[in-house]
């Protein structure tokens, strides 16, 4: 429904260019039923004023499978970037009209992985200096701002894209850093003054980083967690009608599909919270809800008399957790943890305090298993691409 909606905006509009910067997908192995629905959005763009599309993929995006229909897509004017290319010269597209005047130019630019910051500062080893991260992420678009450098008196706005934690910036809950190092991976001043525009993804809530205008994150176009109830959601609107004077920016409010819920309280308190949600529901999807039980004593089936109850209801039971902090020390059997509740980082950080050790050595512990999580997913990465590599 989200796409439908943007899809509905951008043929109202008459939007000229649709640039996404990531993630396109949550997961690397996305299923085929979230492929079509891809697919089928880049296709109904063809019917649309919208002649141009770049997009870029982000950290939880496969590369290679973003990547795979390139050659094809660039046929319809859809520019696809999963990873960097090796000759960085590829990563800047000049998009052009009809009638073959020059529109825009986008350095785009996909989530940098290990391998592409250490070309880009060989000898890069951010295990012992994590400096070198902000470095090497800088790098990369000083190289991009020298090769758009011809464009620069087209009298064409020129636009990049990135996937990255700015400084400046927050986020809706805490996301993990997708690099080692300082959790801000660039600042606003960081990105070249030969930008025109600015477009970020990785963080959900759209804002503008250190009040640049032109520098700014979208968001995402759902909720993706529900941290994110009380955000708004928006797709940016940017244009260049008075180039080169500085863009009207404007924010295009998505509506709600889908209602995120949050009910807590004891038992009781929960179910009237249910029954009061369900009376008022009104969105055609069913809602989603994250519930938090004080339960007044300990009891195994809490789970199936909550999911028995929104059986019938227009209430989906996403989430049920138990609070044991209001109860007497006595009644608690502390419940373990599950694995799945945690990230692999979280598992390893409970490792590493499983015994005393100084503060300075877990924090490089967990650097050296930050960088050994992202080799194992290249390497998992290139393990997919033989796999499916027709022979």
């Amino acid at each position: 429904m989200a796409l439908d909606w943007l899809l509905d905006t951008i043929r109202n509009s008459e939007i000229d260019l649709l640039l996404v910067a990531g993630d396109i997908f949550d997961t690397g192995n996305p299923p085929n039923q979230a492929k079509k629905q891809y697919y089928r959005f880049l296709h109904a763009l063809m019917d649309t004023s919208c002649a141009h599309v770049v997009i870029t993929g982000g950290n939880h995006d496969s590369p290679s499978m973003l990547d795979a229909p390139q050659a094809l897509l660039r046929q319809l004017d859809i520019h696809v970037l999963g990873s960097v290319p090796e000759d960085p010269a590829q990563q800047i597209l000049p998009l052009y009209r009809t009638d073959g005047s020059l529109q825009a130019v986008v350095a785009a630019v996909p989530f940098l992985r290990d391998r592409d910051l250490r070309s880009a500062l060989p000898g890069l080893h951010y295990a012992d200096q994590t400096d070198d991260i902000q470095q090497a992420i800088k790098a990369h678009y000083e190289r991009l701002a020298e090769l758009v450098g011809p464009y620069r008196d087209a009298g064409v706005p020129i636009l990049t894209t990135g996937h990255l934690y700015a400084r400046g910036a927050t986020a809706s809950e805490l996301q993990a850093n997708i690099y080692l190092g300082d959790r801000e991976n660039l600042s606003a001043a960081d990105f070249p003054d030969v930008f025109d525009y600015v477009a970020l993804g990785h963080l959900h809530r759209a804002q503008p980083v250190n009040n640049m205008r032109h520098i700014r994150y979208s968001g995402s176009l759902i909720p993706l967690s529900f941290s994110e109830i009380e955000d708004s959601k928006s797709v940016t609107l940017i244009d260049f009608s008075n180039f080169p004077a500085q863009p009207d920016i404007s924010l295009l409010p998505v509506p709600t599909f889908r209602k995120l819920r949050t009910v807590a309280g004891t038992l009781e308190e929960v179910t009237q919270s249910l029954k009061d949600l369900a009376k008022d529901h009104e969105s055609e999807l069913h809602d989603w809800v994250d519930v938090v039980v004080t339960p007044e004593k300990v009891t195994s089936d809490l789970q199936s008399t909550l999911y028995g109850l929104t059986a019938d209801l227009p209430l989906e039971l996403l989430k049920i957790r138990l609070n044991y902090r209001e109860m007497p020390l006595a009644d608690i059997e502390a419940p373990e943890v599950q694995l799945d509740e945690l990230t692999p980082l979280e598992v390893f950080e409970k490792k590493c305090t499983s015994v005393e050790r100084d503060p300075a050595d877990v924090e490089a512990l967990k650097m050296t298993f930050l960088e050994l999580l992202q080799w194992m997913e290249e390497q998992h990465e290139e393990a997919r691409n033989t796999t499916n590599t027709p022979t």
